[in-house]
């Protein structure tokens, strides 16, 4: 599945996408305008608050806690075959989805298909031959579509609203192609890759991988610019690999989160987002290699054969949320994906306290990784005992327990970045991003 950002006349949209196969018209559907929305709301990194209680307050909830412990255009006439192939292309297939024109083509060389996309009216970036060529001699086929300008939607201010694609096939790897993408770039551009398996996470097999630092305290300013933040220490991360990393931002299973900034993922968008192919009975063969675990070899998955929709169980899945951001510079070659051993980080006790250290990330049984960022609201009122119990958080005031509302930094993928200064607002000592951290109020008294 796939949600694409465009800018320019709808009559000059073109997207061609290498495929491995040729795509027949039951394989591929557009998705509701939502369904990424929620995804990236789920997965994006979370802001979280927590006011200090007094110190000499009694704890009535810890006891409580302990108590019970105990118990485009339109689509025009199709060219003549034997014009496709002067160019040595061949229409595999062509239907319509929703607002888009598609065409199956295969090639048995890069100029002429360039020029038959360019006789045929597609608007495609100068240079594209040489980047096709790779794919043509691997035997890929191509996945082109344009748009019918009657048939998109805009948004309140009239920008052009595209529908997110589906198409499924089988493949050997999980790849994403990603270097047509880089013609038509206007400098660097973000990526954002969601996985969903039924046990695992996702990390690529051939760039270095590297977790956004989580569990960071904040000062109380950031709250009015999460967003910028974010975006100043996911540049920070990606720098410290020259550019070329691939950063885990999230791994946790759908069907659950800690905080949960919108609700956890349903079975049925599951379904929505390819269960019903996988684990729905849908075409294909009735059997599909899941990869395993690291180390082991893939374990087959019948595929279910039910009367009605199966939508699945989308609680055990795992969602992982990878992002990079990058230019012809950085990223040159597709990226190729492989499953990686669970982990854990950006966690919090029942307390609001921190489970795992600034930044740290842990291997684990189950996947449970986040990027959490704080701002702890410290008890500043007297001190009215002999033996104060600091670092006990709640909501606001220092009352009861802490939220578990978090403020999501979405739409990431087009985030405008603004200068700012790391090391003036995280109160976190982080030493691998240089941050040398910066006091708690009110230290000197505290023990």
């Amino acid at each position: 599945s796939m949600s694409n950002n465009y800018k320019g006349p709808t009559e000059d949209f073109a997207m061609v996408v290498p495929v491995p196969v040729v795509l027949q018209e039951e394989q591929v559907k557009t998705l509701p305008p939502g369904v990424f929305d929620k995804i990236d709301a789920l997965s994006a990194p979370r802001l979280v608050e927590y006011w200090e209680k007094d110190p000499c307050a009694p704890d009535y909830a810890e006891r409580r806690r302990l108590g019970s412990a105990k118990g485009g255009a339109r689509p025009s006439a199709a060219p003549k075959r034997k014009a496709d192939e002067d160019y040595g292309v061949t229409v595999e297939a062509q239907f319509t989805v929703g607002e888009y024109t598609v065409v199956i083509l295969s090639a048995k060389e890069a100029t002429g298909l360039d020029q038959w996309l360019r006789d045929n009216k597609y608007q495609i970036p100068a240079g594209a031959d040489a980047a096709l060529a790779p794919y043509i001699q691997e035997g890929m086929k191509f996945f082109v579509a344009k748009v019918d300008i009657e048939k998109v939607k805009r948004d309140a201010e009239g920008t052009v609203v595209l529908s997110p694609l589906r198409f499924d096939f089988e493949s050997p790897e999980l790849r994403l192609p990603v270097r047509l993408g880089l013609l038509n770039a206007n400098g660097k551009q973000d990526l954002i890759v969601y996985t969903l398996h039924p046990s695992s996470r996702f990390e690529v097999a051939n760039y270095p991988n590297v977790f956004i630092p989580t569990n960071i305290e904040v000062l109380d300013e950031v709250r009015e610019r999460f967003g910028s933040f974010y975006t100043a220490l996911f540049d920070k991360t990606l720098a410290l690999s020259d550019g070329k990393a691939i950063v885990t931002e999230y791994s946790w299973q759908a069907g659950k989160c800690d905080p949960c900034p919108v609700p956890p993922l349903q079975d049925s968008d599951l379904f929505t987002l390819g269960g019903d192919v996988l684990i729905g009975g849908g075409r294909g063969p009735a059997q599909l290699a899941v990869p395993g675990a690291p180390g082991r070899p893939p374990r087959p998955m019948r595929r279910r054969r039910p009367s009605g929709p199966f939508f699945g169980s989308g609680s055990s899945w795992v969602l992982t949320r990878l992002h990079t951001r990058y230019s012809k510079d950085t990223l040159s070659e597709d990226l190729v994906f492989k499953p990686a051993p669970p982990v854990v980080g950006g966690r919090a006790r029942w307390d609001g306290t921190s489970m795992e250290n600034p930044g740290e990330v842990k291997r684990d049984g189950q996947n449970n990784f986040q990027g959490r960022y704080i701002i702890r609201h410290y008890w500043e009122g007297p001190v009215a005992c002999d033996d104060p119990r600091w670092d006990r958080w709640g909501g606001p005031g220092g009352q009861g327990k802490p939220g578990n509302k978090a403020s999501a930094a979405t739409g990431l993928g087009s985030a405008k970045r603004t200068p700012i200064a790391l090391e003036k607002i995280v109160r976190s000592k982080l030493d691998s991003h240089g941050l040398p951290g910066l006091p708690i109020p009110g230290k000197g008294k505290r023990k």
